[in-house]
C-alpha cells in the first residue's frame, strides 16, 4: 500500500460522513495514472499553486486601485485569506482540507485587472456572453493554463473542485460541503479585511461601522472573524448544510451592505475607477482589431479563430499593472529621442 492510499484510508475512517472523499471523487476529464504520494485533491491544489495564473493575483486589485502602501490586500492576499478561513471551519467539521484548500485557491484566478470595476467594464462590453469571473476562473483551469508534459490544455482538475470554483459565488450550491464553506469564506473575507483596508485608506472611520453589528460581532478585525466562524461552525456542526445563527448572518449581511454603500459604491474609494474603465474598454476594442498586438506565452493561435472571446481571455488575464503598460505602449506615443 502507498502513502496515497494510505491517506485514501486515512481519509475514510477520520472525516466526517459529509465530507468528500478523494478515492470517491467523480474523476477528471482525462484519465491520469493516481500519484502515488499525494490523493487527486491534493494534486489539484498543487496544479493551481504553481499556475501562471496564481502567481499574476499578487498584482491584481482587490479593492483599491494600485495602493501604494504595503499593508493594503491584493487579489492574492484575499486568497489567501480565504483559504486560511476555510481550512479551519473545514477542520473543525471534519471536512476534506486538500479539496477545500484547491477550491479556495483557485476560486478568482479569473479575475479581471482593476477588480470589480473592471468585471462590470468587460462584463458590458463582451456581448452577448457577457463576463463573470467565477466563469473564466473555471475556464482558466479548463482550458486556458496547460502543462507542456500533458497532451491536452487545461489543468485537468477533479470534478468537485472545478464544481466549488465556478459556483463559490452566484445563486448555484456547490455540489460538496467543502465548496460551502469556501463560498462563505469568500464574504466572510472580503467584508473584514476590505474594513481593515478602509479604515487604514481614511475612507473609514471606526465610528463610521453600524453600531449594532460591532457590538455583536466585535470592534476589531480579528474578533469579528473569529465571532463568525466560531458561529458558523457551531450551527453547522451537526447539519448537512454549511449555515450561520439568524443573527449573526443578519449583521453580516448589514456589514456588507455598509461597505456597498460607503466604500465598493463610494465616490472616494472609487474616484480612479473610470480612468480603469477606459483602460479595459480601449484595449480590448483595439485587441478586436488588431489581434497581432496580443502577446501570450504559448496560448495564442497565429490566426485565432474566435476573436472576441481571445481578446476576454486575454484583458482578463491580466495584472493591473500590466494592463497599463499596454496601454500606454499602445495609445501614449513616445517621444522623439
Amino acid at each position: 500500500m502507498n502513502l496515497r492510499e494510505k491517506q485514501e484510508l486515512l481519509e475514510r475512517d477520520v472525516l466526517s460522513a459529509h465530507a468528500a472523499l478523494s478515492a470517491r471523487s467523480l474523476g477528471r476529464r482525462y484519465q491520469e495514472t493516481p500519484c502515488s504520494i499525494r490523493t487527486d485533491y491534493q494534486r489539484d491544489r498543487d496544479r493551481i499553486l504553481h499556475s501562471k495564473a496564481f502567481r499574476r493575483l499578487k498584482h491584481k486589485t482587490q479593492v483599491f486601485l494600485s495602493p501604494e502602501g504595503d499593508h493594503y490586500r491584493t487579489r492574492l492576499t484575499h486568497t489567501l485569506e480565504v483559504s486560511q478561513i476555510s481550512r479551519t471551519i473545514a477542520r473543525a467539521l471534519r471536512l476534506n482540507e486538500d479539496l477545500t484548500e484547491a477550491i479556495a485557491l483557485g476560486h478568482d484566478l479569473g479575475h479581471t485587472p482593476f477588480g470589480h470595476c473592471g468585471e462590470e467594464e468587460l462584463n458590458r462590453i463582451h456581448q452577448p456572453e457577457g463576463f463573470k469571473h467565477n466563469e473564466q476562473s473555471l475556464r482558466v483551469v479548463e482550458y486556458i493554463e496547460s502543462s507542456d508534459s500533458k497532451p491536452y490544455k487545461g489543468l485537468n482538475l477533479t470534478f468537485e473542485v472545478r464544481d466549488g470554483i465556478k459556483n463559490h459565488t452566484g445563486e448555484e450550491i456547490p455540489a460538496t460541503m467543502e465548496g460551502r464553506v469556501v463560498k462563505i469564506s469568500d464574504r466572510i473575507a472580503y467584508i473584514n479585511h476590505d474594513i481593515d483596508d478602509a479604515l487604514r485608506a481614511g475612507v473609514l472611520k471606526l465610528s463610521d461601522l453600524p453600531g449594532d453589528s460591532i457590538k455583536v460581532l466585535g470592534e476589531s478585525h480579528s474578533m469579528r472573524i473569529n465571532r463568525m466562524i466560531v458561529d458558523l461552525i457551531e450551527n453547522s456542526i451537526h447539519r448537512e448544510d454549511i449555515t450561520m445563527s439568524d443573527e449573526i448572518a443578519h449583521h453580516m449581511d448589514l456589514l456588507r451592505k455598509f461597505m456597498f454603500e460607503r466604500v465598493y459604491l463610494d465616490d472616494l474609494a472609487k474616484k480612479e475607477e473610470g480612468k480603469a474603465r477606459h483602460i479595459v474598454r480601449a484595449l480590448y476594442y483595439h485587441f478586436k482589431v488588431t489581434p497581432e498586438d496580443m502577446s501570450f506565452e504559448g496560448y495564442l493561435p497565429e490566426k485565432p479563430k474566435d476573436i472576441e472571446n481571445t481578446v476576454r481571455d486575454y484583458i482578463a488575464g491580466m495584472t493591473d499593472r500590466y494592463a497599463v503598460k499596454k496601454y500606454m505602449e499602445i495609445f501614449v506615443p513616445e517621444f522623439w529621442k
